[in-house]
This record gives structure tokens, sequence and C-alpha cells, in this order.
């Protein structure tokens, strides 16, 4: 699953195409995975965050004398627009492709292994492939019955390391349950792990001093996002709400490697709400709806909502609709900057993705 940033300079000149591509910010940053509802209401999230009396005093106050006032009050936090930054990156991106290839002749490609037939995943493999061809990027596909081997889905991996017209290569996740993950992942080219997924690549992100080849996409959206908005984080105390390997545990990463104090939030916690009402920065992708409330928060706080959960809602035409880990409705009151659900962190994991393949062309082929 592949893996999308915001800084005040939104200018989409070359200059700006080629600071973004490379990793010369030292801070590199599944398109982002659709939440199993019902598993995460089942989680140990749902039994271990157990709220502090103090908390629980105020929102029993809140809710019995402000609760028509909170419904009526404007909403101030900022929204970081993750669609906008998102065509912003892509338009870089198909300017750098397009003096790559006049330059160099060479275009870049991207390979994408999807097993089984899940629509969701389905759905993911379509719009990165769209998003490649609206930048001009190559796209190959490689799509495998549910119950094949590991032995053949490395094979396809293998063809594709050789293959020098592909330059990255992404394995759809999740994938199915009789396959060993990490043995999958592991067979991806170090070099053309665009996702960022390579146990080398996050090892680098986790050691002082070292750079990874390439950073996971929806961590590296987030990172992004806080930069295109001029949002500071060097010096400032931030909180990552879960612990995967694909968001939480990068996102962390790329934070301490901007010098924030960092703190993370998962199922085992005590009180997780006053760890995050410390935060300057919370980025939550814990994959359950609305868990963190305007009183997690500390007023001003900057908020990268990760989550994408569906909630029944029987106005929807499609009997739900989709929320964050964060209750926007209660967090834009507070936050100083906020990013929506849909909107948000989302549309940048696609475009990172294409940055990555973009940079990793690059760097095959030795141009700046």
């Amino acid at each position: 699953m592949a893996s999308t940033l915001l800084s005040p300079d939104c200018s989409t000149s070359a200059t700006t195409a080629r600071h973004l591509i490379p990793l010369t910010r030292k801070l590199l940053c599944p398109a982002t995975r659709r939440v199993n509802f019902e598993r995460s209401l089942s989680s140990p999230w749902t039994h271990s965050l157990c709220l502090s009396p103090s908390v629980s005093k105020y929102r029993t106050a809140v809710s019995a004398a402000d609760s028509s006032s909170m419904t009526t009050t404007a909403t101030t936090a900022n929204i970081i627009d993750g669609k906008l930054i998102s065509k912003q990156i892509k338009d870089e991106v198909a300017a750098e492709v397009v003096r790559l290839r006049e330059a160099t002749g060479v275009v870049p490609g991207l390979a994408v292994i999807l097993v089984g037939s899940r629509k969701d995943s389905q759905t993911y493999v379509r719009n990165k492939k769209k998003a490649c061809e609206a930048v001009g990027i190559k796209s190959y596909e490689a799509n495998l019955p549910e119950d094949c081997t590991e032995a053949e889905v490395l094979r396809h991996i293998e063809e594709f390391n050789k293959d020098p017209e592909v330059h990255g290569i992404l394995v759809q996740l999740p994938l199915p349950r009789h396959m060993n993950e990490e043995r999958i992942l592991t067979g991806v080219c170090m070099e053309k792990d665009v996702d960022g997924f390579h146990p080398l690549n996050i090892g680098r992100l986790a050691m002082q001093g070292r750079d990874p080849l390439f950073v996971p996409c929806t961590p590296k959206g987030c990172i992004e996002l806080l930069h295109r908005y001029n949002i500071d984080i060097k010096g400032k105390r931030a909180v990552v709400i879960g612990r995967s390997n694909i968001v939480g545990m990068p996102a962390a990463l790329l934070l301490q490697k901007a010098n924030a104090t960092v703190s993370m939030v998962h199922s085992y916690t005590k009180f997780p709400e006053e760890i995050t009402r410390q935060a300057d920065i919370v980025i939550s992708a814990a994959g359950v709806a609305e868990l963190v409330r305007g009183d997690w928060l500390k007023p001003g706080a900057v908020v990268i909502d990760v989550g994408i959960n569906p909630v029944d809602d029987i106005n929807s035409p499609r009997g739900y609709r989709l929320v964050g880990d964060v209750c926007y409705e209660e967090a834009s009151k507070v936050a100083s900057y906020i990013t929506p659900v849909p909107g948000g962190v989302g549309p940048m994991t696609i475009a990172m993705l294409l940055s990555n393949t973009l940079l990793s062309a690059k760097r095959i082929h030795n141009f700046k």
C-alpha cells in the first residue's frame, strides 16, 4: 500500500519542485488504509482509554451547561487543505517528469502488485493508476488471485526489481492471511521501495545521522502539510496517537528528526487525554472514529487527522459517512490548524507516492 504535505510557499515553480522531490530537507516524508470499523470497536482502545476524573467532570459540565453554545460557536481553526496541496505537488511532479524525460529520455515507472479482489484495494490501485497517468508516470500492474502462493508474488516482485523501466514497486496491502507480509515486503529492492516499508529504509529513518531512501507516504504527507503551512516543528511538543508500522511509528520518527519532543499514545496508554493535551502538534492514526475530543487538545494545537472511519448515517446514500479519529466539530473550536476528513491527509498519500517514484527515477539515473 502506498503511501501524501504543507509549507507556506505553495508555488509550483521548477525551483520548488526540485526542492520537494529530492530528499534535501533531511525530513522526508496505505493510500491511507480504510480501517475496519468493527475491529476498531473491539480493540483495546475502547477499554483502556479511560478518562481521568477531572476530564469526566469537564465533559459533564460542558454537556449540561454549554452544549447549545458549542453547537453554535464558529469554527476557529484554520483548515489544512490536503486536496489543494496534493494538487500542487502533483503539478510539481508533472513538471519534473517532463524535465527528466526531455533531458534523458527516461520516464519514471511505478509497478503495483495486487493480490486478491478486495474492493477497497482495487479502488486504491485504480486511483494510483489514474494519478500516474495524470503526471506522466508509466504504470505497471500484476493482478494475482487470492489463493496464489508467496512464491508467485515474490517472482513478480523479482521481475519488477530487474526491469530497468520500473523505478518504484509497491505491494498493495493488506495481503491474504496465508502470506507473510514481512517476507514479501522485504523482497522489494530497497532502491525501488517507494512505499518506504523495507526494514532497511525504516531502520535508516530511525537512526541519527542517516536518511532513508524513501519515507512511507502517509507520514511523509503529514509532515509536508506542516511545512507547507509554515508550522514550526523544532522544539515543539508532539503526540502521535497510534503506533502502526505504516503511519504512527514513522510519523513519530519524522517528528523527532525535525527536533520535536515526541510522545506516543497507544492502546495501553493510561489517561491518553492528559498526555495529548500537552501537545503543540497532534497526529492521530489510531483508526477509531472520533476518539480525540475537543477536551483532549491544548488550545491552539495543530491537529493532523489520519483516520478514515466509516460510521452509520441513514441520511447518506451509501448508508455511512467517513469521519476521522478526531471529533472535528469539537476540535475545530480549540485547534489553530486542523485537517478535515475527508480532504486532509488522504489526498497526500498518492501525491507522496508519485513524488517518491520520481525521486527513485532521478536517483537511479543520477539526475539532479
